[in-house]
């Protein structure tokens, strides 16, 4: 990666900066291929998944999902936790912060976020529970984009900036991350499906996440400081992309008649599924087209 680096223009390089040395020799960092297989094995398994499990039985995968929601809840929690005490401990600039202006409370940042980097690929089991339990009209466009995209976008950060201005997106969405899989676990649980009312309001939390990401970022292009301005542009492209995505999930699952939300809200819960958080709706109704319907099980 040092010759991609020393290859970029010096238009390139004065938007980007350079690579951080800090993070050489950290797992999964130094080559960007194993990043790129992941994502690739990822995209198949989500093509060929489904055909795989076209003509046989879906699995419950109860007593593994709650461990598996439970775990991310707690990483999560433990993100958001490390993230704002180092911000506080290195006194961050809430308009604009450096990579290299906060010595030891850097570093912390930078070891929080290589595991915020890392839980993307966790994160890639959403997808394949969902594809093992047959829900695959969860599987959407939005769904995909963002899981896929995020640990690409994520390795480039780490080797880039991986500290400074890098915080606030990533301390947000792991708060949100706390409240989502808490609720997926809870929704793991039969008997805590009729206790769990929120789910509408974590995607709200979600699309205030991002119109607060732009605003945050903006600030660091009207008063830039040490931090890459390519960086900054970039958030703000991906952080749109979202909001339009995100939005057409909302309507899509909330703006529709009452009787036939009620009865949607029935058979998610019914399948045992949570299909309203993240993205993980049937808001694109071309990738639905291919399922079929399936007797509703009461696991």
């Amino acid at each position: 990666m040092e010759n991609f680096d020393a290859s970029l223009s010096p238009y390139f390089k004065a938007l980007l900066g350079t690579r951080d040395t800090r993070v050489k020799g950290w797992f999964l960092l130094d080559n960007y291929i194993p990043t790129l297989v992941c994502s690739i094995i990822y995209l198949l398994i989500v093509w060929l998944g489904p055909k795989y499990m076209k003509n046989r039985q879906p699995f419950s995968c109860r007593g593994i999902l709650v461990v598996y929601n439970l775990g991310l809840t707690l990483l999560s929690l433990y993100m958001f936790f490390e993230l704002v005490t180092g911000v506080w401990e290195g006194k961050y600039n809430f308009f604009c912060q450096g990579t290299r202006s906060a010595g030891e409370s850097d570093m912390k940042i930078i070891h929080v976020l290589w595991w915020y980097y890392f839980s993307k690929l966790i994160e890639f089991m959403d997808t394949f529970f969902f594809i093992l339990r047959k829900n695959n009209h969860q599987i959407t466009v939005l769904h995909v984009y963002h899981h896929a995209s995020m640990l690409n976008i994520w390795w480039f950060v780490m080797n880039w900036v991986p500290c400074g201005h890098s915080y606030f997106g990533a301390t947000l969405n792991s708060f949100i991350h706390v409240l989502m899989y808490s609720y997926y676990g809870l929704s793991s649980v039969p008997s805590m499906r009729p206790y769990l009312w929120w789910k509408k309001y974590i995607t709200q939390g979600q699309l205030l996440q991002f119109v607060l990401t732009i605003i945050q970022t903006t600030f660091g292009v009207i008063w830039p400081c040490t931090f890459p301005l390519g960086w900054l542009y970039f958030q703000i492209g991906y952080m749109i992309s979202l909001i339009a995505l995100f939005t057409n999930f909302y309507i899509q699952t909330y703006n529709r008649k009452g009787a036939s939300r009620r009865k949607d809200h029935l058979k998610d819960h019914q399948n045992g599924s949570v299909a309203a958080v993240n993205g993980h709706s049937n808001s694109f109704s071309f990738l639905e087209n291919n399922v079929k319907p399936r007797k509703l099980r009461k696991d």
